[in-house]
């Protein structure tokens, strides 16, 4: 092309834009004309989607196009539309030929609203008849922190590395390119198209935001045009007070808040502490604040599986104080027949958490969601990710949170809003997970009531032991509570029965070496479960029990690892003469509760109080009676269990689910057919052996069992797979329980197989103190196969 017809080719092209008159004289009007239809049919579909988010235009504006619309198309057909559509454009997007992208400002007044999402359109004037998918982007839209589970993450092509406290206070906007039905995520390559934005502000307040346009099959234009920066007004949200209350007590809550399309609020990518980004739902406390932009709500509250979920509309409006009251509704109260509930393994830092601009949240945060999800008691572990910072809120003690942290304006408690009580605060320590350390390979140990966190003669995590029965020791030289994690990682065969005997491959992290370690006396207290496959867990801890072992069951959840929608996933339950409170409750509620006494673990949908074996000969405490000979005992117990009294969807998909996948622990997956009953199955040395049926309507129902005891045996009663008893060991004649030999050989030859994995990893100065252990753990298997019956 030389030069005249280049001026010739611009000059024609600024009339067809410029002035639409002279487009017949141009031989244009044929070809703006046939674009009449189609761009009448995409913006016919784009007024459907304006109105289906709840932002349509103006009432006379969309009269006067719905006419345009219904009208046949002919000259000025095009002219008339954008005339009304224009005003509403805040990006002018180019595609030129050659498919580089560039973008202008639009006419559209950049306002948005704080806490709150803002609809603007956008022009696509698309002449190389592109038809990749249009993205707007902006680098104050990436997420405000880095999650520790990936060095890096990419999201739109960014890369997130580290994120400082500036970088992140900078990501004050989120965006959402609106594509969802009728519209199309793909451009339709018509010449002319419009497009939906929408923008959330996390501030108030002048803030600029560069905003950039990219297509798959597009470059950025030579003279990067393809990003425009905009300054934004966006005005203040609504203040709303908020009353909640449980029996006239001042808790906490969960609140999950949705618009009317079902936009999670606050936005999750742009949320601050104490709301976490991962979790939908929000931790309140009574008499603290919320802001949200006018319009309608949804919040379902509760406050964990011991409640009823309940829902309240909520209307804000800029004329009048927004105030939402929300009155909680438990269906079970375990304290009132004396049961205390914890998580015994939750984290402050790593997985779904930041790394950066925090290593992981403090303690005011962690304590915000325990007692959002109504534990009494949780163990708060530090792990490889973030331990130096994460270890300097050890000391040794139960953590007392200053519960006014946070006192932003979003979060702010108003004015004489009641302190709470100290025996109303959920016990908060720090401890140890070993994870992420040299032996982390042989299974996550939990190292619970520790007085030093740090192993003697190491500066790091990577200097301590390659194998855990040393760590175990010194745990135990200091009066530690000690157990695995995730009991079923490297532990599931292809059998979901219970018992089964398949030998596990012992490659992962669960409860892999406490074969070992369970055969050294009083080196370890429990195994922890409840948030991988129960038929995993369970299986490796009754063949342990059916070999004569004393070794509890912890219900955990490993949040935000294994799953990070809350704490309490997985819980225990422990039964006190009161409410634990301070070093004492924590040390009460584990040795007392956990290790000797009544208690029971699950997801918490499902209860087990009081099970006892009832007979006069029988001396001892609850959890162990001895009989100088054989007697037929009863065994009984209180139950409870809530299911929804109708087959919905959402809890057809759990039922249906296949066991290998989550949730692994629910209520839901009890249920009889269609009925809304439960089994409670009464379960001696590892097998069930009777069972009753009860109604799960959160009623509180007696069970009680006949059983014929001739030999040492344990017995426990469980729903599978919601709600399962610690032990009650029975002894018979003085003799120790030997309930199968196939369970010792089972747990022999488990030895062999945890050896071959674990071997090769520990270190070579450590290798030979780690075969004396196993061989140990060889002969003591090998002793109780010889006591064993058959």
């Amino acid at each position: 092309m030389n030069r005249r017809t280049f001026q010739q080719t611009l000059l024609m092209a600024a009339a067809y834009e410029v002035f639409p008159l002279c487009r017949p004289a141009l031989g244009l009007e044929l070809e703006w004309q046939d674009l009449a239809q189609p761009l009448a049919a995409q913006v016919q579909r784009l007024l459907i989607a304006l109105e289906s988010i709840g932002e349509p235009l103006p009432p006379a504006e969309s009269a006067e196009l719905k006419a345009i619309l219904s009208a046949p198309s002919g000259p000025g057909t095009v002219d008339r539309i954008e005339a009304i559509l224009r005003p509403h454009v805040l990006l002018d997007v180019e595609i030129n030929p050659e498919s580089r992208v560039s973008v202008t400002r639009g006419a559209a007044k950049p306002q948005l609203v704080e806490q709150g999402w803002r609809s603007f359109l956008l022009r696509v004037h698309n002449q190389a008849k592109d038809m990749s998918v249009l993205q707007i982007r902006s680098s104050q839209a990436l997420p405000m922190g880095r999650p520790a589970a990936n060095a890096t993450e990419s999201v739109h092509d960014f890369t997130i590395g580290a994120v400082d406290a500036v970088q992140a206070e900078s990501r004050r906007i989120a965006l959402n390119n609106w594509d969802k039905p009728p519209l199309q995520p793909a451009l339709s390559g018509l010449e002319v198209e419009y497009r939906i934005l929408q923008i959330y502000s996390r501030d108030h307040g002048p803030r600029e935001a560069s905003l950039e346009a990219v297509t798959g099959a597009g470059e950025q234009d030579l003279g990067y045009r393809s990003s425009v920066a905009i300054l934004f007004d966006c005005v203040a949200a609504q203040a709303i007070t908020l009353h909640i209350h449980d029996a006239g007590q001042h808790v906490t809550a969960a609140l999950l808040i949705t618009d009317q399309l079902g936009r999670v609020y606050p936005a999750q990518a742009k949320r601050s502490l104490p709301d976490l980004w991962f979790q939908p739902q929000i931790y309140r406390r009574d008499g603290e604040m919320l802001s949200l932009p006018s319009g309608s709500y949804s919040v379902e509250y509760h406050r964990g599986p011991e409640y009823l979920k309940k829902t309240a509309a909520l209307q804000v409006t800029p004329s009048a104080p927004s105030v939402l009251s929300l009155s909680l509704e438990r269906w079970v109260q375990p304290d009132r027949f004396g049961y205390y509930s914890g998580d015994t393994h939750i984290h402050a830092a790593g997985c779904s958490h930041y790394e950066s601009p925090s290593e992981g949240v403090t303690p005011e945060v962690m304590e915000r969601q325990v007692e959002g999800e109504a534990l009494d008691l949780g163990a708060v572990l530090t792990w490889a990710p973030g331990f130096l910072y994460q270890s300097k809120f050890f000391s040794g003690h139960v953590h007392h949170v200053d519960t006014a942290v946070f006192a932003s304006d979003s979060v702010a408690p108003m004015a004489g809003s009641p302190r709470r009580p100290l025996e109303s605060e959920p016990i908060l320590r720090y401890d140890i997970e070993v994870s992420g350390f040299p032996s982390s390979h042989c299974g996550h140990l939990v190292l619970l009531r520790l007085k030093e966190q740090k192993y003697p003669g190491t500066v790091m995590p990577d200097d301590w032991p390659s194998w855990n029965l040393p760590i175990l020791r010194w745990a135990k030289s200091q009066g530690a509570i000690t157990g695995y994690a995730h009991s079923g990682w490297g532990m599931v065969v292809d059998s979901t029965e219970l018992p089964n005997y398949l030998v596990p491959k012992f490659d992962s992290c669960g409860a892999n070496e406490y074969l070992v370690d369970i055969t050294h006396e009083d080196l370890l207290d429990f195994v922890s479960g409840c948030d991988t496959w129960p038929f995993a867990e369970l299986n490796l801890w009754y063949h342990v029990l059916n070999c004569g072992f004393k070794l509890r069951f912890a219900g955990e959840t490993d949040f935000p690892c294994i799953t990070d929608h809350g704490v309490g996933g997985g819980r225990s339950y422990v039964k006190l003469a009161s409410a634990p409170v301070g070093d004492q409750g924590y040390a009460d509620w584990l040795v007392e509760g956990l290790q000797h006494g009544q208690s029971y673990f699950g997801d918490g949908r499902s209860h087990i109080f009081d099970f006892r074996v009832d007979h006069p000969l029988g001396q001892g405490g609850v959890d162990l009676l001895e009989f100088s000979t054989p007697a037929t005992v009863r065994l009984t117990a209180r139950v409870c269990a809530r299911l929804e009294p109708e087959i919905t969807p959402a809890v057809k998909a759990i039922h249906d689910k296949s066991p290998y996948r989550q949730p692994y622990w629910h209520l839901e997956r009890a249920r009889i057919v269609s009925s809304r009953k439960v089994p409670v199955e009464l379960i001696v040395n590892g097998i069930a052996v009777q069972r009753m049926e009860i109604e799960a309507d959160g009623q509180v129902y007696p069970v009680g069992f006949e059983l014929a005891l001739r030999e040492s045996s344990w017995v426990a009663l469980r729903i599978m797979p919601s709600s399962h008893t610690n032990p009650i060991t029975l002894l018979v004649g003085g003799k120790p329980v030997r309930a199968s030999r196939k369970s010792a050989v089972w747990c022999r030859h488990g030895v062999d197989a945890c050896w071959e994995q674990k071997s090769l990893r520990i270190r070579p100065t450590e290798v030979a103190e780690a075969r004396k252990a196993y061989d140990h753990a060889r002969a003591t298997y090998d002793r109780i196969i010889s006591e064993s019956s058959v």
